[in-house]
């Protein structure tokens, strides 16, 4: 059978969307990794699929190492990363670490893997895990301290809505006092 010439739009079957997306996904690292051995290059490919889920490659060991010769790159320079991306980029990192590790072991040659391997993942999971701790608890004690804030603001707000309900019930009182002293019978 054929190859047939396919038409450069979405494939709308969901699962032949599926089907193709794994395939050529596959096909596209298969050809990364030819690159590299034949032209001795770093290669560094990232993709994300629809739902979010990470795939990527590398050619070396070190993905953070080639990310960072792009973006000194003069020609990376115009596209500069926001704050809000640098800010979670530690997150990344562990996103990353996890597919990687899961990939790794998930493939035919994981029983190929040594003690050292094992242990360098080890010393990578514990370092995410350390940043993940760090950040969890950076960003509950800004947490807390806002919520402190918020509870000295309303503190204060209800000093002031309780000193209007005082004398508001104090003006209430002195005109029930003058309404008794009104509705006394006189005597004529």
């Amino acid at each position: 059978m054929g190859r047939r010439k396919l038409k450069m739009e979405r494939i709308e079957d969901k699962s032949s969307r599926q089907v193709t997306f794994s395939k050529r996904r596959n096909g596209l690292f298969k050809k990364a990794k030819e690159l590299s051995v034949l032209c001795d290059l770093d290669i560094a490919l990232v993709i994300y699929s629809s739902p979010g889920k990470l795939y990527q490659y590398c050619s070396t060991h070190r993905m953070n190492k080639i990310l960072q010769r792009y973006h000194n790159h003069p020609a990376a320079k115009d596209t500069s990363p926001s704050t809000q991306q640098d800010e979670y980029s530690s997150f990344l990192s562990c996103e990353e670490l996890l597919q990687t590790v899961d990939r790794k072991l998930g493939e035919p040659s994981s029983d190929d893997l040594t003690v050292k391997d094992f242990m360098h993942l080890q010393k990578q999971f514990e370092t995410a895990l350390m940043q993940t701790r760090e950040t969890k608890t950076r960003l509950l004690l800004k947490s807390i301290s806002s919520l402190e804030e918020q509870e000295k603001l309303l503190e204060e707000e209800k000093m002031v809505l309780q000193g209007k309900v005082n004398e508001s019930k104090r003006k209430k009182k002195r005109k029930r006092v003058a309404i008794d002293l009104n509705s006394i019978p006189t005597t004529e």
